[in-house]
Parts: structure tokens; sequence; C-alpha cells
């Protein structure tokens, strides 16, 4: 045990909360992986930390046992209000529930409100069924570096393996993959079993750590997001085709950029990318067509 408080199992049962496909929940009971999990987002002295779908809060005891001066819980189940109250009472002060879908909210403005200053990171066994989203909405803001020093979040296998993908995983290599290497270095650092969890999944899961590259290649963050859709849209075609619909000469862009017009996305690194935002942006001017581009 971590602390004094009550089995997660008998938690669950008094308080009624089946997980629910329909919010992504997969329960994670053991408290030796969530401690696992908290380590990873460690170390936590002095530190505040941003879960997302706490459930009925094993990550969160982890957390808090672990050190976190301040965990922030942000959870749409109002379901799971009541148990993580009970949580809240044990350690006095140190939890914020938030009650809210987090990809409606500004994860940094709660920091604002209810961080206790020193380093603040995000740790999160993700609802499967906004993982992918909530991550690029992350990755994506501005400014960049954010408030954030690290990312330890939980995936499905196959996610987590998109996120770390180069060109020499073309299988795996996309969007996610470029965004990741772009602004972020990326590892996976164990998998759990879907035994682990209840519901069990019909998936391994993993968990990665991302951490904030400080200087990512300068470019139009927005640009860069549609050259990738274009790209990996029609990823078996070569860039000369699959770069079309971009409102330039497709072989014009690729030569500006130093990219040969045979190649497919899935053989373009990250450098190779930037190179194509920042020529597309060139080629539209930083104004007038470019600022259509980034309102689209």
């Amino acid at each position: 045990m971590i602390d004094d408080l009550p089995p997660l199992r008998e938690v669950v049962a008094r308080h009624g909360l089946d997980a629910r496909k329909s919010l992504g929940q997969n329960f994670l009971f053991d408290l030796n992986l969530t401690s696992r999990i908290a380590r990873a987002a460690g170390p936590l002295d002095n530190a505040t930390v941003v879960e997302i779908g706490p459930g009925p809060g094993g990550l969160t005891r982890a957390l808090l046992a672990g050190g976190a001066a301040k965990v922030i819980a942000v959870e749409r189940d109002p379901r799971c209000a009541a148990a993580l109250a009970e949580i809240a009472d044990r350690y006095p002060g140190r939890l914020t529930l938030i009650e809210g879908d987090a990809l409606e909210l500004e994860l940094a403005e709660l920091v604002r409100a209810h961080g206790l200053g020193g380093p603040v990171r995000i740790c999160a066994n993700l609802p499967y069924n906004v993982a992918t989203a909530l991550l690029v909405k992350w990755l994506e803001a501005e400014p960049w570096p954010s408030l954030f020093d690290r990312y330890v979040l939980m995936f499905q296998r196959e996610v987590a393996e998109r996120i770390v993908a180069t060109p020499a995983q073309r299988a795996d290599y996309g969007r996610l993959g470029v965004l990741c290497g772009w602004r972020t270095r990326a590892r996976i650092l164990f998998d759990l079993s879907p035994a682990a969890f209840t519901p069990p999944p019909k998936v391994v899961s993993s968990v990665v750590e991302l951490t904030p590259n400080p200087s990512p290649l300068l470019c139009n963050r927005l640009l860069l997001s549609k050259i990738t859709q274009a790209a990996f849209g029609q990823r078996r075609k070569m860039l000369r085709q699959s770069l079309k619909g971009l409102d330039v000469k497709s072989e014009l862009l690729l030569a500006k950029a130093g990219v040969a017009e045979t190649l497919r996305a899935e053989e373009i690194d990250v450098a190779g990318f930037v190179a194509l935002s920042r020529a597309l942006e060139e080629l539209k001017g930083k104004s007038g067509q470019t600022a259509a581009l980034q309102e689209d």
C-alpha cells in the first residue's frame, strides 16, 4: 500500500464507478503500477502535476504519495468526484479537481490559477478515445516551450510507436511522428499488458515520455501541419503528386526546399518537412495568402 486509503477496487465498488467505454475508461487498480508511472514523472518534490482522466484516483494517489506538491486533476466524469474528494481529504491542499473536458481547457491557465510553483508536468493514463487529439493540441500550443517540462503519458502501443517513429520505421511514421520529433524528444518507457486494467483493453498500452525541445527548428506550425496532412494523406504517392493540393506548384515547392520530387512522405525526416513548410511560406508570402492559410 502506498497510503492508508482503501483499495481501489473497494472505492470503485462503493461509488459505483463502472468503467465506461464512451469515456475511454480503463481503470488501473494495481498501485505498484501506478507508482511506477508516477516515478517516471519524477522527481516530484515541489512539482505541480496535471493529470487527465484520474477516474477513481489510482495514479492520483501515487503522484501525491510520491511527493507531488500539487496535483491538478481534470475529470469529465462527475461520478468520480466523491472518490477523488476522499483523496483530497487525505492530502489537504494538494489536490484540486477540475470537472471538465481537457480538450476544451487551457492547462497552462489551470496551472497559473492552482499551481504552487516549481517544475510543472503532465502525467496521465489518457482516455484512449481522445489521447492523440490531446497530444496534438498540447504540442501545437504557442508559445513554445510551454510551462510543462515533461509529459509522461499512457497510450495504446500502436499510438506510442507512431509517436517515436522516424523514417526508419516507415509503417508507423506519419504526421504525429513529425510533430513529436519536431518539438520533443520522445521515448517509450515501458509497456503494460491488457490484464493490468479493468476492463482489459484489447491492446497493449505503453507509457511514453516526451521532453520538450526548447529550440525546435523554426517554421510556421500551421503550414507544417498542412504539409504533413497533405503528404501523409496520400503517403503511397510521390510528393510531386501528394502536395498538389497546396495551391503552389509542387515541383517548385520541392525544388525550393531541396527535396526530391520522387520521394514519398515516409522518406522525409523532420528537417525535410520543416524545409518544405519554410518554402511554402516563402512562396505564399508572409502576408496575404499565408494569413489566409493560417486561419483555415
